[in-house]
């Protein structure tokens, strides 16, 4: 029975391999689709109806089904974690928003106002110059007595992402006056002068005067320490500024290693969308050389977004190429 069933077995193959080109019956080894994958001859082990196997279900021609891309919602907690890990970043490293919380630089900036600070240049040692307006951590006890908002859980998160203005970061914001080296001098009601130079000042708040008239601080002749700024609000009578700020460790300079960065944009609300420039008085011959930094102008959730989103696409691209592509 043994010889007999080989015998018919070997007849059997035999007028398969005649019925078919003698180059097909021994299929090429580097074929990487279907080698190891012949069908056997007899015995049930492959499909009755003698097509070869596929891979991953695929059809009777042979070729591999592609690996599908994840739908959209599968990829969305992907997208939104990538948008909240760059927003992290981009507030650490380039920009943050920043609410103006008082009229002190009106009509320059509005309270409730949202503007964009500028956070990269300082990395590369930029430091502030006449004419720009700076955020600043309280230097000693500026905002001493002024109260501090409590925000809920939701609100911390959106701060640590820089999508809401931290409220445990006590900054201000104001203009630069003077720089290290400059002489500042403040008589009667003004005009204010930088190294001698009397400034046209458009910015101040209307109906204000460039110089305050009081004997707390408003009356004041300075000379700006190196690696310090002298900062003074727009709303000249309704800013404690450095003016004001004379008894401090500092007498009332700003360190510049305590500056933020420069405010370029306001953001928010959207009818009040401009950039914030250098006034033209601050550019006068013999005031001292000024250079303006470059704005950056998208908020962090967009330039989060901006990033994320080519890399999610890019991802569903590279398998979505792979459809009905044979290898081998």
């Amino acid at each position: 029975m043994g010889d007999a069933a080989v015998g018919a077995r070997s007849g059997r193959e035999g007028e398969e391999h005649r019925g078919r080109p003698a180059d097909a019956a021994y299929p090429a080894a580097d074929d990487s689709v279907t080698s190891g994958k012949h069908l056997s001859a007899g015995g049930g082990d492959g499909p009755g109806d003698g097509q070869p196997p596929t891979e991953q279900g695929g059809s009777g021609d042979g070729t591999p089904r592609a690996k599908q891309p994840r739908s959209f919602w599968k990829e969305l907690p992907i997208l939104i974690g990538i948008a909240l890990v760059l927003a992290l970043l981009i507030k650490t490293f380039l920009v943050q928003a920043f609410s103006i919380p008082s009229d002190s630089m009106q009509n320059t900036l509005q309270k409730g106002d949202r503007v964009l600070v500028d956070k990269l240049t300082p990395w590369f040692g930029s430091e502030p110059e006449r004419g720009e307006v700076v955020v600043f951590h309280d230097p000693d006890n500026w905002l001493a007595g002024e109260p501090t908002p409590d925000p809920n859980p939701l609100q911390k998160v959106l701060s640590w992402i820089g999508l809401m203005p931290s409220a445990e970061e006590k900054d201000l914001i104001k203009r630069v006056v003077g720089v290290g080296g400059d002489t500042i001098e403040c008589k009667g009601t003004g005009p204010l002068k930088v190294n001698g130079k009397a400034l046209n000042e458009p910015y101040v708040y209307p109906g204000n005067t460039p110089c305050s008239q009081d004997d707390q601080g408003g009356q004041f002749k300075v000379k700006v320490p190196e690696g310090h700024i002298w900062v003074m609000g727009d709303h000249r009578q309704n800013s404690r500024d450095s003016r004001y700020n004379r008894a401090d460790s500092n007498d009332g300079f700003v360190p510049v290693d305590k500056v933020v960065g420069r405010a370029v944009v306001i953001a928010w609300p959207v009818n009040r969308w401009t950039n914030l420039p250098v006034p033209d008085t601050f550019d006068q011959p013999g005031l001292g050389t000024s250079s303006s930094a470059a704005a950056l102008s998208a908020a962090p959730q967009g330039l989060a977004l901006a990033g994320a989103v080519p890399l999610v696409l890019w991802r569903r691209r590279r398998y979505g190429d792979g459809t009905g592509r044979q290898e081998g």
